[in-house]
């Protein structure tokens, strides 16, 4: 018999990156995977004599688990003045230059106890996951020294044995330049790819590496350094690529087959092709855009066209998107980018699940992946993406256990 059963539902299976939509559906699940999913008319019984427990959901919907592919959910403190600061007319490069910016919220996070990271980092964890999420990419680079990014990765592990969701932690230590190395900025570099991406990997600290390439960040030749050290470690590669400028980022994430490119405000139509080529996932971040008040989008219109897949994410973060809902992000990258509801779900079931290298593990409703997903209070998928701030989750579901929200 399998395990558990949903019945009177309507499902949204997001298989092949749309709704999918079942109107009166139904969805098995049997050690910790989806072992049925279709027509409620189409079941090869009645439930009883299919499943030991069997939950009528009441018409809700159901979708794939939200995935969040791209966060700094573990930090300390907050940057609440800068965001006065933009207000008065500061520029988030001037911030930076100054001082602040990534640099303070390091102070910060050097200072506090794995205990008190991982108490902030929980509350906007529990946050995110009332939305919806049951998957959840956490960075490091908050600490740009061997012993915080340990700490960090450490404790987005223990995050996620302490709550019902799948953490993927990703290392991020070429974020800025550690204050100690401020005149050898080589030096670091060399720390980062030679030492401490050897010792991620051999500690299975994390599932990824990262960098940020940009003019107020890294250059492509440092970025270069650190994915060929990631490369011989074995580890899977994500870029920070074309949030202020055109650095060049998307297409050197591409060349090294990275999982995604994320930001792409600037990305050049090369760039673009490049990403199609390889396949690797435009992350967008509508939370950073609003936060900094950009004006230049993400060319949607030209990354559709090419045929890149896109991806959604609330970049939780101290600085530049504070943002703890993934379902205001799906409303955010409908108004500000023209996303349609249908490609803002894909976004953050899909494709978000591609640019964690889990396709095959959860993203859709399909038989033989995880069962992982949501239950809404909502007539239709697109109310995902339209309502602001409602509480429309019913409940989560991750490895087949029901839970409330």
């Amino acid at each position: 018999m399998w395990d558990s059963i949903w019945i009177n539902t309507r499902l949204a299976t997001m298989a092949g990156a749309r709704y999918g939509a079942i109107p009166d559906g139904a969805i098995a699940a049997k050690d910790g995977r989806i072992a049925w999913v279709g027509a409620r008319a189409d079941l090869p019984g009645a439930p009883e004599a299919l499943a030991r427990d069997i939950h009528d959901v009441g018409r809700a919907w159901i979708t794939p688990g939200l995935v969040d592919c791209h966060t700094h959910l573990v930090f300390a403190g907050n940057r609440a003045r800068e965001f006065e600061q933009r207000l008065e007319g500061a520029t988030y490069e001037e911030i930076a230059r100054a001082g602040g910016g990534i640099a303070s919220t390091v102070a910060a996070t050097r200072a506090a106890s794995a205990d008190d990271l991982f108490a902030q980092a929980a509350r906007r964890l529990e946050a995110l996951m009332a939305s919806g999420v049951t998957t959840i990419e956490i960075k490091s680079g908050y600490g740009l020294d061997w012993q915080t990014e340990a700490r960090l990765l450490a404790v987005a592990r223990r995050l996620g044995e302490a709550h019902n969701i799948r953490v993927r932690t990703t290392f991020l230590a070429l974020h800025a330049l550690a204050p100690e190395f401020k005149h050898d900025r080589a030096a670091y570099v060399r720390l980062v790819a030679e030492e401490m991406i050897p010792r991620v990997a051999r500690e299975g600290l994390a599932d990824a590496v990262d960098a940020f390439c940009e003019t107020i960040a890294f250059t492509r030749d440092e970025v270069e350094t650190v994915f060929t050290a990631a490369r011989a470690a074995g580890l899977p590669l994500k870029l920070h690529a074309e949030q202020l400028s055109d650095c060049g980022g998307a297409a050197l994430a591409a060349n090294y087959g990275a999982l995604s490119a994320d930001h792409l405000e600037y990305v050049s139509d090369e760039g673009i092709a490049a990403l199609a080529r390889a396949g690797t996932v435009a992350v967008l971040l509508p939370g950073a855009f609003y936060t900094l008040r950009e004006t230049r989008a993400p060319p949607v219109e030209k990354l559709r066209a090419a045929g890149v897949p896109m991806a959604l994410a609330s970049d939780c973060n101290p600085g530049t998107s504070p943002i703890a809902s993934l379902l205001t992000v799906l409303n955010m990258g409908c108004t500000l980018f023209r996303l349609t509801p249908e490609e803002a779900l894909a976004g953050v079931t899909t494709h978000a699940a591609r640019a964690l290298g889990l396709q095959d593990e959860i993203g859709a409703l399909e038989v033989g992946k995880a069962a992982d997903f949501a239950l809404w209070r909502i007539d239709g998928p697109g109310e995902l993406s339209y309502w602001i701030g409602a509480d429309l989750l019913q409940a989560r579901v991750v490895a087949g256990a029901a839970t409330t929200k």
